[in-house]
């Protein structure tokens, strides 16, 4: 399928538009390495996508604290008080301008994570960019976890769009794979992430940062 320009972008949430930093913070202050919260993150996704490929679902919230007490001797309260740091995020420098880049060319602007429903619109409006956003979907809703097809069907049918006029920017490759399988074009950048996986179906567009994720979808073929 020949990739066109997308009506809306849903871009992909934790990483890809808001910055972790609070939550390794609150580990550091409870005394946990710097460098840990990759490895928790990792695990909190292992977590969901275990539970959703085994055919049961748990919430991300939940996924990221059993995460924690597999990796640290945080008891329930410390434990709470890191995840309580989502509701600190903020997006990082260049989501504004590649926000404000598809709006102005009229592309319509989402959010689509399997994170905890209103993180992603509290960092929104923390950083004055809410009303760039049309909506923020979580598949909490539908109680599944990306990168299962039915996510990416399902926010393209909540924005009332065909799935080839839908696209996912995301940081994640497995994300982007996701998206692909369903019909979705995808675009891929580094954050924390090096490379995009040779493993995959090849995304629409790799990136070298979000700018030039968003310009290459604008540059699409119209359909």
């Amino acid at each position: 399928m020949t990739a066109v320009r997308p009506e809306v972008v849903a871009f992909d949430v934790n990483e890809t538009l808001l910055d972790l930093g609070p939550v390794r913070a609150a580990l550091v202050e409870l005394g946990q390495p710097a460098d840990l919260l990759p490895s928790v993150f990792s695990r909190t996704l292992l977590t969901g996508f275990a539970a959703a490929t085994a055919g049961t679902w748990c919430r991300f919230r939940d996924a990221f604290d059993a995460a924690l007490a597999q990796t640290t001797d945080l008891d329930a309260g410390r434990r709470a008080q890191v995840a309580g740091a989502f509701a600190e995020l903020s997006p990082h420098p260049d989501v504004e301008p590649a926000l404000r880049r598809l709006v102005g060319a009229g592309v319509r602007v989402v959010t689509l994570t399997h994170g905890s429903p209103g993180v992603a619109e509290a960092a929104l409006d923390r950083g004055g960019i809410a009303p760039l956003v049309e909506r923020s979907l979580s598949s909490e809703a539908i109680r599944a976890w990306k990168p299962a097809r039915e996510v990416y069907l399902w926010a393209a049918g909540v924005c009332d769009v065909e799935p080839g006029r839908l696209a996912l920017v995301a940081a994640h490759g497995w994300d982007v794979h996701g998206a692909l399988r369903a019909g979705l074009t995808a675009a891929w950048f580094p954050r924390a992430e090096r490379s995009y996986p040779a493993v995959y179906d090849p995304a629409a567009i790799v990136a070298g940062d979000l700018a030039g994720a968003v310009e290459a979808l604008l540059a699409l073929p119209a359909p």
